[in-house]
């Protein structure tokens, strides 16, 4: 991609309209100019589509339409309220070890309260197998 300001090689995006640039001096040319965000997907299916794709995935991985379903609920909007659930959610998030962490927070009941509403949203219980 070219520089929008000079033409030259870019390495960095505006973090707004997405517009590439080369160094600071382009940047700071470039904000002189108002820009926006790039528009959007308009429906459900196109967000899926240009927000989410796997590389790998595995019997485990949740279905990109349910993860967009978490964007919608009210309980776990309400548990996001919690700044310990949040500061919990970037522990996990810079863990290089992510996995023994969740053993460790699954036994503080906030932490499981927004785990299980998670869980209500991408496999609720009439979707749960019982084996």
């Amino acid at each position: 991609m070219s520089c929008v300001q000079c033409g030259g090689p870019s390495l960095y995006k505006c973090p707004t309209c997405r517009q590439p640039y080369c160094s600071v001096a382009c940047c700071k040319q470039h904000k002189l100019t108002p820009c926006s965000l790039p528009p959007g997907p308009k429906n459900v299916e196109d967000r899926i589509e240009t927000r989410l794709t796997y590389d790998f995935p595995t019997e485990d991985t949740v279905a990109p339409e349910k993860l967009l379903l978490l964007e919608q609920s009210a309980e776990i909007k309400q548990c996001l309220e919690n700044p310990h659930v949040r500061k919990i959610l970037e522990l996990l998030d810079k863990s290089p070890h992510p996995d023994q962490l969740m053993q460790e927070y699954m036994l503080e009941p906030i932490f499981t309260e927004f785990v299980d509403a998670c869980l209500k949203v991408v496999e609720p219980p009439e979707e749960v197998n019982s084996a």
